[in-house]
Order: C-alpha cells, then structure tokens, then sequence
C-alpha cells in the first residue's frame, strides 16, 4: 500500500498543524517513516533489488536530518513524534 492522496491526508490531519500543513517536518518525517516501512518489506523478498536499496538508505539519511533538525528546534514535539512513529527503539 502506498502512499496515495487519501493516505497523505491521513498523515497531515494526524501530525500537521492544519489540514493544508503538508510542508511541515513532522508531516515529512510520518510519510518517509511509512515510505521505508514499506521498502523494507519489498527488499525482505527482493534480496538483489540495490536500485531500490539506495533509494532506501537516501532516504533513511533524509529522515535522519529531518529528526535532528525537529530535536534542535522543539525537543518536546521530537520525542513526541518519535513516540507516535515508533521509532528509535
């Protein structure tokens, strides 16, 4: 299952400010956690696929400095976000 318009909107009305709020970094870094869940159980079957596993690792780095930056400027909505994604252990 992708990411398509019903879905994004689900992710902004979920993690964004408002329901135009598709630019924030929370937003981003709900979509990209859904996005690499997604590529990770498709190089689980597809072992050789290393177009794909690029892909995954770019934007497993792009996530990364997104949670940094969201921890440099409001630590609370960091954790938060981390709580609500499950991520980091």
């Amino acid at each position: 299952m992708s990411i398509n318009l019903e879905n994004k909107q689900e992710f902004v009305k979920k993690f964004g400010k408002n329901e135009k709020d598709t630019g924030s970094s929370a937003v981003q870094i709900a979509m990209m956690t859904k996005k690499i869940a997604e590529l990770t159980e498709h190089l689980k079957s597809n072992k050789k696929d290393f177009a794909t596993k690029r892909g995954l690792l770019m934007m497993v780095g792009k996530r990364k400095k997104l949670l940094s930056y969201v921890k440099s400027k409001n630590l609370d909505e960091y954790r938060d976000l981390i709580k609500k994604l499950k991520i980091r252990g």
